[in-house]
């Protein structure tokens, strides 16, 4: 089988990609500013470039990893994230009905305001910053293209393996932690949030491409451990062993100027996803077993 991934450098991207060469399948990634060794360099949001590519490669699946994933940058350009997160997969969808590949549009908690959970794929989105409107929009946009086989997956904060910590943003608590050098972080203990971790997903993507039944067009993907970012640091400062009083717990919601609205509780419901009959279910770790044995 042929595939594609995109933004194969980011911490999903190069987890999916690894996981489709490990199952044997004619796997390309696709990067942009990181493309280096394996990973070819396509501008994603030059269509023309993008057309080109994909007509000679004749996919048969493709997973769009690629987005502006970070809340807080997607504000200071509003712009430059709706032309990812929503433009370029509206234009994934349309060749997807051209050349009959089956896109998988990644999705985020995001879309969601966290106000009433947990959220099944038919719950009604109702984002609250820019970035979730803008992975809305992509969502919207890969649906309206009629005759086109897509699939969003929803997923919530992701963690796994990651060439620097701050390319999760999970990851970059770890640094928070080991910073013993005196300084103190106000850390967030208000929103509840699902960590998963990326290899769980690439490993169910890779095993959703052999589903003979029917995918739904919306499908959730989650972790089912609630943790705030105050108690993940507090996670990792048990397993390092290493004290933690310099990270005061923040109970309140983000406010004031150049604060990114961020949403209470997104869980989302998995249960559709776990019935669909995917071979070793979803297959989640759990986190703290995960780090504890990744860090020592």
């Amino acid at each position: 089988m042929k595939v594609i991934i995109t933004g194969a450098s980011g911490v999903l991207g190069s987890a999916v990609l690894k996981a489709f060469e490990t199952a044997g399948h004619d796997v390309v990634g696709l990067g942009n500013s990181r493309a280096t060794g394996k990973i070819r360099k396509v501008d994603l949001t030059k269509s023309d470039e993008v057309d080109v590519f994909f007509d000679k490669f004749k996919p048969n699946w493709v997973i769009h990893c690629a987005a502006e994933r970070r809340p807080d940058v997607a504000e200071k350009d509003p712009e430059a994230a709706q032309r990812l997160n929503a433009q370029v997969p509206g234009h994934l969808a349309a060749l997807s009905k051209k050349l009959r590949f089956t896109l998988v549009y990644i999705s985020t908690d995001y879309v969601f305001d966290g106000t009433s959970p947990p959220y099944t794929p038919s719950s009604a989105t109702n984002p609250l910053q820019l970035y979730g409107k803008s992975k809305r929009d992509g969502e919207i946009a890969v649906l309206g293209v009629d005759g086109a086989k897509v699939i969003i997956l929803r997923v919530p904060v992701l963690y796994g393996p990651a060439p620097k910590n701050s390319d999760s943003a999970i990851n970059i608590l770890l640094d928070v932690v080991q910073d013993q050098s005196g300084k103190t972080y106000k850390m967030d203990h208000y929103a509840t949030r699902y960590p998963t971790n990326v290899v769980d997903v690439a490993s169910f993507l890779v095993r959703l491409t052999s589903v003979k039944n029917t995918i739904p067009p919306i499908i959730h993907y989650s972790g089912e451990e609630p943790f705030t970012k105050y108690e993940i640091c507090l996670t990792f400062a048990k397993i390092l062993g290493l004290p933690h009083k310099h990270i005061i717990p923040d109970a309140e919601p983000p406010t004031g100027e150049g604060a990114t609205t961020r949403p209470r509780d997104c869980q989302l419901y998995t249960k559709e996803t776990a019935d669909l009959g995917v071979e070793g279910g979803l297959g989640l770790s759990l986190f703290e077993e995960w780090w504890t044995e990744r860090l020592n």
